[in-house]
């Protein structure tokens, strides 16, 4: 033990002199991997993750990418509704086949199984071969349902008729809405407050915009002897004509009967014709008393096809005509 004491302390000398010699000399290992770091050597940039150690605040950051993840498309829009509007303007019929279903023929027109539905008054999903069905492209409003939302203060709001909302989203009249629920108001009305501008309606502004092309002089003539027009241009381009129950309806061109239906709502026409005519256009004659044609037969201008009456969505006894394709002319 005497021997060996100074050799271990002389040992442990050494050792704590060297390490000190050694630090006076080589940098400790975090400073020299910064000294020494280059391109080659340094690590990978990583994503950076946004915390709550940031300058922003998660719920703010979340937010911003709320907000940057709403594609914008056209004018911003201030509320969740929106306008629905159809492809095209085309009344269709089609002939059930076997093996349809309502889904098959919604997704062949497209459009939703409820315009189907409402238009033909189905009561039923269940289609029989050899039925046609009345295919009407079916403009309205989109409204997401809100809390104390009814079928009754939304059709109010948007001034469309509140069995036909109903009828047309499968619901009855008294029906508890779940809030988020979509409702489809058809014919609804968006009512925009700005500032004041030439009086000009924005139903008016659209239909006309999309009714530009005029049909060939003479191709016309007013579907009813006299009367009056008691509402301008409306809806899907269409006027009302108002006069005495039973005042002869002509057709305005010559051309084909695509509809000719008596009895049923009917999407709101009632008894209702429809003619296809050249360059694509239709004419549309709703709220009939009677109809006197049938479908698939042809028609000459000025020949009498019904009697001006008050069925379907109607205040009054009158003939709505419609235009689709071209520019109503009366």
């Amino acid at each position: 033990m005497v021997v060996l004491a100074p050799t271990l302390v002389h040992a442990g000398t050494l050792a704590l002199l060297n390490e000190k010699i050694k630090a006076m000399f080589v940098p400790e290992k975090q400073d020299n991997d910064e000294l020494l770091a280059t391109s080659q050597t340094m690590a990978l940039f990583k994503p950076t993750v946004v915390d709550s150690t940031t300058t922003r605040g998660t719920d703010q950051v979340q937010d911003v990418e709320k907000d940057s993840l709403q594609a914008v498309s056209g004018p911003m829009r201030v509320s969740t509704e929106d306008a629905y509007i159809p492809t095209t303007d085309t009344i269709s019929v089609y002939e059930v086949k076997k093996g349809d279903t309502i889904s098959d023929v919604a997704k062949l027109f497209g459009v939703s199984v409820n315009t189907i539905m409402w238009a033909n008054d189905l009561k039923s999903r269940t289609l029989v071969k050899g039925d046609t069905l009345l295919i009407l492209p079916v403009t309205g409003i989109k409204h997401n349902v809100r809390k104390g939302d009814t079928i009754v203060s939304i059709s109010k709001k948007y001034s469309a008729d509140e069995e036909e909302v109903a009828t047309y989203n499968g619901l009855a009249l008294d029906a508890a809405l779940e809030i988020g629920d979509t409702v489809i108001v058809p014919d609804g009305e968006i009512k925009i407050v700005q500032a004041p501008t030439p009086k000009k309606s924005k139903t008016t502004s659209t239909v006309l915009s999309r009714y530009a092309k005029s049909a060939p002089q003479g191709f016309f003539v007013r579907p009813i002897n006299g009367g009056r027009r008691s509402q301008g241009i409306h809806g899907h381009n269409g006027i009302d004509l108002a006069s005495t129950p039973g005042t002869p309806v002509v057709a305005a061109a010559e051309g084909r009967v695509l509809v000719a239906r008596v009895g049923g709502h009917n999407g709101g026409y009632g008894n209702m014709i429809i003619i296809s005519h050249a360059n694509g256009i239709q004419t549309v004659y709703a709220h009939l008393l009677d109809v006197s044609v049938s479908s698939g037969q042809e028609v000459s201008q000025g020949q009498v096809i019904g009697s001006l009456g008050n069925t379907g969505k109607s205040t009054g006894p009158h003939l709505h005509f419609e235009v689709r394709g071209a520019k109503n002319p009366f």
